[in-house]
């Protein structure tokens, strides 16, 4: 996409954004009619930033690494209120990037901005709808979903050159509550992406995503997940996917539960690609460990089957521990089987991995918070490239006064490949100061 063609794409989902945020604040006229206007513009919160962060690799390279220092300043609005019929929570980033050496690569940045709202069109009829914007040159793409943990990322990298991309994500939907635990809704996605490096290729998907959770007493209870997607690229063969997930639940009481499933999908490319089955059945339980802290573990094995070509197996897996209280989160997790990574900057396909993943974040007075996070993967590509990745990241915000807070920010992460052009380490530190209105 040309740049204009870019600048027209930005603008449009901006007015998407604000349509609906209008859209909804309208829907409850009567209720803003007599209101003095500071109490209309007290959910409003203006906010600026200025950062300055040191790269020791700024092209995640093996050899020839160049650093920089790199500012980083930024304006943001957000918006949150919660009514009786209705709740909106905004928040939009938009900043300009400046590289001390490398000018050329200064560029307009944008988020990562989020919008998530709700309209109860009946009292069991909910409309959503949550949008997600960014426009970065990261070498790696922070995970976009909207259950996505700090400091989790797209298994796709951009190494060698700066490649600025956006991505948007429009997910509306309807939810029907037909009993206490009963739910019927369906999902629609819309995920573009567009990438200014004519090396990675632009991608677009659209998804329909319907899903029932029906409850036949206390202790019995069945869940189906279904999507159907199509993805279409800019140079590789489109895809059709159908995948769905049936789900068995026994509740003990209400503290344990134990489940069965089983994930089928059909991945039906057009020439010359090739495609491929999966099946991957599991087991797993469910346990309130306390009012704050729960685990979960499943345990399952899965197969992939191309039509063409040597099947690929092995475990999955999934354990994982949450905790939140009110000065205290954490979340800890081993997770295994497979990814499939589509509508990236390299849409690498089905890949094998295994991982660790575990953050903490503590609020050590009303003023300080500090925070780490640590990940390990073992990522296992159909092209017979393996890596190991690793990374940990730190974190500490102080609020100096009450409208300006200061913040810490180091990491190191390290890709080591078995193709040794692919390897690289990477060292950040960054400081930053935001003043909120």
């Amino acid at each position: 996409m040309n740049r204009k063609g870019a600048s027209m794409k930005r603008g449009r989902n901006w007015v998407w954004i604000m349509g609906i945020v209008s859209v909804l604040l309208l829907l409850e006229t009567p209720l803003i009619y007599g209101w003095e206007l500071r109490d209309f513009l007290s959910p409003f919160h203006l906010s600026v930033t200025v950062g300055e962060e040191y790269n020791s690799n700024i092209f995640l390279t093996n050899s020839h690494r160049q650093d920089d220092f790199i500012t980083n300043v930024s304006t943001g609005l957000t918006y949150s209120k919660v009514d009786k019929n209705y709740g909106i929570d905004l928040n939009f980033q938009m900043g300009y990037v400046f590289y001390a050496e490398h000018h050329d690569f200064n560029f307009l940045s944008i988020g990562p901005s989020t919008l998530n709202a709700w309209y109860a069109l009946a009292p069991n009829l909910t409309f959503r709808i949550r949008d997600y914007i960014v426009r970065s040159d990261a070498g790696k793409e922070s995970l976009y979903s909207g259950n996505a943990q700090p400091n989790q990322f797209l298994l796709s990298t951009v190494q060698g050159q700066k490649a600025i991309y956006i991505r948007n994500v429009v997910e509306p939907s309807i939810d029907y509550q037909f009993g206490k635990e009963n739910l019927f809704s369906v999902l629609y996605r819309n995920n573009i992406y567009r990438n200014q490096n004519p090396r990675f290729e632009d991608s677009m998907e659209n998804t329909i995503n319907p899903k029932l959770t029906y409850w036949f007493d206390i202790h019995n209870g069945i869940s189906l997940d279904y999507y159907l997607t199509q993805d279409t690229y800019q140079h590789s063969p489109d895809q059709l996917i159908n995948a769905v997930t049936p789900r068995y639940t026994y509740r003990f009481d209400p503290r344990t539960s134990i489940f069965g499933e089983y994930h089928f999908e059909w991945q039906n490319f057009k020439s010359p690609g090739v495609d491929y089955y999966v099946h991957n059945p599991s087991l797993g339980i469910q346990y309130q460990f306390s009012p704050t802290l729960s685990g979960t573990a499943q345990v399952g094995y899965f197969w992939q089957i191309p039509v063409q070509g040597g099947k690929t197996q092995g475990p999955s897996f999934n354990l994982s521990l949450t905790k939140n209280t009110e000065n205290t989160t954490y979340a800890l997790s081993f997770a295994g089987g497979y990814t499939e990574d589509y509508i990236t900057a390299q849409n690498l396909g089905f890949t094998k991995t295994y991982g660790v993943y575990g953050t903490i974040n503590h609020k050590l007075t009303q003023r300080m918070s500090v925070g780490v996070t640590g990940s390990l993967a073992r990522d296992e590509y159909s092209s017979d490239q393996k890596d190991w990745v690793w990374g940990i990241w730190g974190n500490a915000s102080y609020l100096i006064l009450k409208w300006l807070t200061g913040s810490l920010e180091v990491s190191y992460r390290e890709d080591h490949s078995n193709i040794k052009i692919n390897s690289y380490k990477d060292y950040r530190g960054g400081l930053k100061l935001t003043a909120t209105f």
